[in-house]
C-alpha cells in the first residue's frame, strides 16, 4: 500500500514529521493544521508531497487536518508574542518554589488548551507544586517537559570555538550520535575542554567528517607502526590524513616526511585492525 505524505516541521530548526496529505493540495511553505501528541498545532510544509510505501513507515500516519487560515496564523503569532511574558512569570514561580532548574522555552498549543514549558536540570525535579502554581496563574493545562543539554543549548544559542554561530541554532535539524571513538579516529585531543561544545557534550561537527577519516585510515599506516621507504625502515611518528603525508623516524633519530604513496606498509583492512602492534605489522609485511 502507498501513502501520499508531506514533511512538516513546527519551528525553523525543528525535527520533521510525516503526515498524510488527506488529498489536500500542499506545497512547500504552506501552513497547515495538524493534531499531535501535544495537541492542535500549526506547522509548515518542509518538503513537497511524495509517495512512500507502507513498509517505510515507522509509526502510524496522522492526516493533515486542513490548511491554516489567516485567523489560525494570527493566533499562532499571538501565542509567540506572549512567550517572553510567560517565561518571566514562570521564572518567578520557579524561584518561589526554590527549584534547581533552568527555564528554556514555552509554547501554547494553537487552541491554547495546553501550555508546554521546557526546562533543563541536572537530575529529576519534583515540580508538582510548581505545576499547581502555573495552572492557577495561567488557567490552562500545564505540561512541564525536561529536555537534554543539547536542546537547551539550541534554545539559548551562542558562538562556537570556530567563531561561528552554533550548528544547532543555524542549520542542524536533528542531533546525531557523537562518540569518543570518533574523536580518537580523527586524532583529536581527548581533553574534554577541547572537544566539548557550549552544551558540555562532544562537538556535533566531529560527526561530520568521521566517515572520511575512516576511509583515510584504510590507506594510511598506523601511528608507531614501521614502514619501508626509499631511505630504509622507519617508525611512523605522525600521520596527516588531509595531506596524505607521513613523518617517519629512523634509528639515527633523523626524521623525514613522505607522501603515503611512497611508503610500503601493511594497510589495515578494518577499523578494528588498527589496534595491532608495530612488531606484528613488520613481521607480516616482511613475510
Amino acid at each position: 500500500m502507498q501513502y501520499n505524505v508531506v514533511s512538516i516541521n513546527f519551528s525553523k530548526l525543528g525535527k520533521k514529521y510525516y503526515f498524510e496529505t488527506a488529498n489536500l493540495d500542499l506545497q512547500f511553505g504552506d501552513k497547515v493544521i495538524v493534531e499531535t501528541i501535544r495537541g492542535l498545532e500549526l506547522g509548515f510544509v518542509a518538503e513537497s508531497p511524495k509517495i512512500i510505501e507502507e513498509s517505510d513507515l515507522v509509526s502510524a500516519l496522522k492526516p493533515v487536518l486542513r490548511k491554516a487560515t489567516e485567523k489560525d496564523y494570527q493566533q499562532y503569532l499571538d501565542n509567540q508574542q506572549e512567550q517572553p511574558e510567560i517565561l518571566a512569570r514562570c521564572a518567578q514561580l520557579i524561584k518561589k518554589n526554590t527549584l534547581d532548574m533552568k527555564l528554556l522555552n514555552c509554547e501554547y498549543t494553537l487552541d491554547r488548551s495546553k501550555l508546554i514549558i521546557y526546562f533543563n536540570a541536572e537530575g529529576r525535579v519534583d515540580f508538582r507544586d510548581l505545576v499547581k502554581d502555573l495552572a492557577t496563574q495561567f488557567r490552562v493545562r500545564i505540561e512541564l517537559r525536561q529536555v537534554g543539554t543539547r536542546d537547551g543549548a539550541r534554545v539559548l544559542g551562542g558562538i562556537g570555538p570556530c567563531g561561528l554561530l552554533t550548528c544547532c541554532t543555524t542549520f542542524l535539524g536533528e542531533f546525531e550520535t557523537v562518540s569518543i571513538k570518533m574523536a580518537k579516529n580523527q586524532n583529536l585531543s581527548l581533553n574534554p575542554t577541547n572537544i566539548s561544545g557550549l552544551c558540555g557534550k562532544l562537538f556535533c561537527c566531529i560527526n561530520y567528517e568521521d566517515a572520511n577519516y575512516k576511509e583515510y585510515r584504510k590507506s594510511m599506516p598506523k601511528l608507531d607502526s614501521y614502514v619501508f621507504t626509499a631511505d630504509g625502515r622507519g617508525k611512523v611518528i605522525q600521520v596527516n590524513f588531509l595531506t596524505q603525508t607521513v613523518k617517519v623516524e629512523y634509528p639515527d633519530r633523523t626524521i623525514s616526511l613522505y607522501p603515503v604513496t611512497e611508503l610500503q606498509f601493511k594497510q589495515p583492512a578494518t577499523e578494528d585492525d588498527l589496534g595491532t602492534t608495530a612488531e606484528k605489522d613488520l613481521k607480516e609485511l616482511e613475510g
